[in-house]
C-alpha cells in the first residue's frame, strides 16, 4: 500500500526529549577524533525538531536544515538567483500555474544504524514530502501535530491543487492560481525533501514520529547522535550527490549561555561561536576571527492583539510612542544594527521610505493612554525570548529597558521568560500579552516578511504571535502575489506597510546583522543573508593546538551570565 494513501491515526508526538542517543562505533569514533577533520559550533538552543518542515525557530533551521536535507531549488550567488538543487530543471506555464520539475536521477539518501536505502531519491520522495503537509488524510499529516507553520501561513494547501508525477523524475505542481512567491517558498529550508521509504519502513513499524527524530535525508551531512541540550553529532555523508564536505564530523555543542560560549571559544573547545559577546576581546586574539553578515531580518516588540488592554490600538500606540528604540540599537545592538522603520529592511526592493515611524514620544505616549482610558497606566507581562538570534542578541536586556521606558508614563512591566521551545509553544498558544522576537528571511521575495508574521492564516495557526487579523491587509498580499509588475508590487507592500504602522500589532526595532567568531584556521562560508548555516564548504587547517578527543567535546564549567 503506497504511503499517500494510508489511514494510519498516529497516537505517538514529537518528544525529542525520547529520542534515545546512537551508538557510535569505536572505531568510528577514533577515526574521527583527528581536530583537522572536524568542527565543533557552539550554539545557543536546543532544536525544537529534526524535520524543518515543523518549525520556523532560527535555532531548529540552523541545526538541521543545510546540514541534513536538500529542497528541488535553491537561491545562489550575491545576487541570490534561483538555482538548481534536487531539480536539475524546471519549467512554467505562461499562466503561471503549472510548475514542472525535472529531478536529478544519481541522488542518495542517507544510510545510517536506523536506516538503509534501497534506492535513489525519486519522484516518490516529493510526493510524500508536500503530500503530507497538503493532504489532511495523508498518514505522516498529523505526526508530531499536524502543524507545519510555514506553509500554512502561506495557505500552500490552498494554492497548490495537486502535486502528480509525470515519470519517476518529473513531477509538476499545479496551482489554482498564479503565485508570485511560490519558487521562493521552495527555494526555503521548509520545503526539505524527506524519504518516501523511510516514511513506509516507519509506518510498518509502527513508529511514524520517528521521520522527525531519526531524520533521514539527502544533505552533506547525516544525523549520527543527539544528546538533549547538549550536543548534536552529524558524519559526513560519502556518498552526497555533489562533492564530499571537507569535514568528516560536525558537532553541534549547545551551549545556551552566551558567557559559556564565550569561555569554550577563548579555550579553543569550539571551533566556531554563534552570537558571541566581548567583540573586543575576540578582535584582540590573533587566533579568533570575528565576522558578520548583513541579515534580511528584523527585531521586534510585538503585542498579542487579542488581550486587554492590547486589543486596544491607541494603547499598542501609546507603548510604541514610549520605547527608546535608538538606546536600545545603542545599549542591545552596540549600535551595529539599522533603526527599524518598518518590518522591511532598507535592502529589500519593496521597501517604501515613505514609510510612516511613530518615533520616540514619552509625552504623546502618557496622553494616549488618557485617551484609551487607562491615565493611571496599568500593569503588563512582556516575555523575552532566552537564547540569542541576530535580529535580538539580547532579549532580556532589551526588556529591562522598555520596562524602564514604560515606567515613565506608568505602566509596570514584569518580564517573563521559559526554555525556548517551552517559549516559542507558549507564545504559539497565546498565552502572553507582549513579547520580543523577530524573524529571519528565509528568501529575498518581500512577502517573507508579510505573510509568515502577521497575516490571517498565520495568526490561526500561530506563527503570527500578535494574532492580529486584518482583512484589508491580507487582500493587498494577494494582490502583490497575482501580478507580477514589479511596480505594481511595490505598491501594494507599501499600503501593507502603512496599515501595520496604523494599526500597530508589532514595533520593529532593529534590522541587525548576524555575528560569529570562529578560529583562524577554520575556513569557507557558513553565514548565510537568510537562512540557516551550512558547514559544508568549512574545512580546518592544521590544529593550532593538540587536537582533542571529539567523542566526548569538553563542556566547560558554566559561567552565570
Amino acid at each position: 500500500m503506497a504511503v499517500s494513501t494510508m489511514s494510519f491515526k498516529p497516537t505517538l508526538p514529537l518528544l525529542i526529549s525520547a529520542f534515545v542517543s546512537l551508538l557510535t562505533g569505536c572505531n568510528e569514533a577514533n577515526k574521527l577524533s583527528l581536530s583537522e577533520r572536524s568542527i565543533i559550533y557552539c550554539s545557543e538552543g536546543s532544536p525544537e525538531t529534526f524535520n524543518p518542515q515543523l518549525s520556523t525557530s532560527g535555532t531548529t533551521t540552523d541545526a538541521i536544515a543545510k546540514q541534513l536535507y536538500n529542497s528541488l531549488i535553491v537561491y545562489k550567488g550575491q545576487n541570490n538567483i534561483l538555482g538548481p538543487s534536487l531539480a536539475k530543471d524546471w519549467h512554467v506555464t505562461r499562466d503561471g500555474k503549472k510548475i514542472t520539475f525535472y529531478l536529478r536521477q544519481d541522488v542518495r539518501f542517507h544510510q545510517t544504524s536506523y536506516f538503509t536505502p534501497t534506492r535513489l531519491f525519486n519522484a516518490d520522495d516529493v510526493l510524500f514530502s508536500f503530500n503530507r503537509i497538503l493532504d489532511k488524510s495523508h498518514a505522516f499529516h498529523q505526526v508530531s501535530g499536524g502543524q507545519y507553520p510555514f506553509f500554512q501561513s502561506n495557505e500552500f494547501s490552498e494554492l497548490v491543487e495537486k502535486v502528480e508525477k509525470i515519470n519517476d523524475f518529473t513531477v509538476r505542481f499545479i496551482l489554482t492560481r498564479n503565485d508570485s512567491s511560490f519558487l521562493a517558498n521552495l527555494a526555503t529550508d521548509y520545503a526539505s525533501i524527506l524519504s518516501a521509504e523511510y516514511g513506509e519502513k516507519l509506518f510498518i513499524e509502527n513508529t511514524p514520529h520517528k521521520i522527525d527524530i531519526q531524520p533521514i535525508g539527502t544533505g552533506p551531512f547525516k544525523l549520527k547522535d543527539y544528546r538533549v541540550g547538549s550536543l548534536i553529532r552529524f558524519y559526513r555523508h560519502d556518498l552526497y550527490w555533489q562533492e564530499k564536505a571537507k569535514i568528516e564530523q560536525l558537532v553541534f555543542d549547545i551551549s545556551p549561555s552566551k558567557t559559556s560560549r564565550l569561555t569554550k571559544l577563548l579555550a579553543k573547545e569550539c571551533d566556531v561561536s554563534s552570537y558571541p559577546i566581548a567583540h573586543e576581546k575576540i578582535a584582540e586574539r590573533s587566533d579568533l576571527l570575528l565576522e558578520s553578515i548583513t541579515s534580511l531580518n528584523v527585531g521586534y516588540f510585538g503585542f498579542n492583539t487579542k488581550k486587554q488592554p492590547f486589543d486596544n490600538k491607541l494603547v499598542r500606540k501609546a507603548i510604541s510612542l514610549a520605547i527608546n528604540k535608538q538606546a536600545i540599537i545603542d545599549t542591545v545592538y552596540h549600535s551595529q544594527a539599522a533603526r527599524a522603520k518598518s518590518i522591511l529592511p532598507k535592502t529589500s526592493w519593496a521597501y517604501d521610505s515613505n514609510t510612516p515611524e511613530l518615533g520616540y514620544d514619552p509625552v504623546r505616549a502618557k496622553s494616549l493612554l488618557e485617551v484609551a482610558g487607562y491615565p493611571q497606566g496599568f500593569t503588563m507581562d512582556l516575555w523575552a525570548m532566552p537564547v540569542q538570534r541576530a535580529y535580538n542578541p539580547n532579549a532580556v536586556t532589551m526588556a529591562k529597558l522598555i520596562q524602564a521606558d514604560l515606567k515613565k508614563i506608568g505602566v509596570k512591566v514584569k518580564i517573563v521568560s521559559y526554555e525556548w521551545s517551552t517559549f516559542l509553544r507558549r507564545l504559539s498558544l497565546g498565552e502572553h500579552q507582549s513579547f520580543l522576537l523577530g524573524w529571519n528571511a528565509d528568501n529575498p521575495e518581500p512577502d517573507n516578511f508579510f505573510t509568515p508574521m502577521l497575516s490571517c492564516s498565520a495568526s490561526e495557526n500561530g506563527n503570527n504571535r500578535t494574532f492580529w487579523c486584518n482583512e484589508e491587509f491580507d487582500q493587498l498580499l494577494q494582490k502583490a502575489l497575482k501580478t507580477t509588475n514589479m511596480s505594481k508590487r511595490k505598491s501594494y507592500y507599501a499600503q501593507a506597510m502603512a496599515i501595520i504602522s496604523e494599526e500597530m500589532p508589532l514595533l520593529p526595532i532593529a534590522h541587525s546583522k548576524r555575528f560569529q567568531a570562529r578560529g583562524t584556521d577554520v575556513e569557507g562560508d557558513i553565514l548565510s543573508t537568510f537562512g540557516g548555516i551550512s558547514f559544508y564548504h568549512a574545512s580546518k587547517t592544521k590544529p593550532t593546538s593538540e587536537p582533542q578527543n571529539l567523542n566526548e567535546p569538553n563542556k566547560s564549567k558554566k559561567v552565570s551570565n
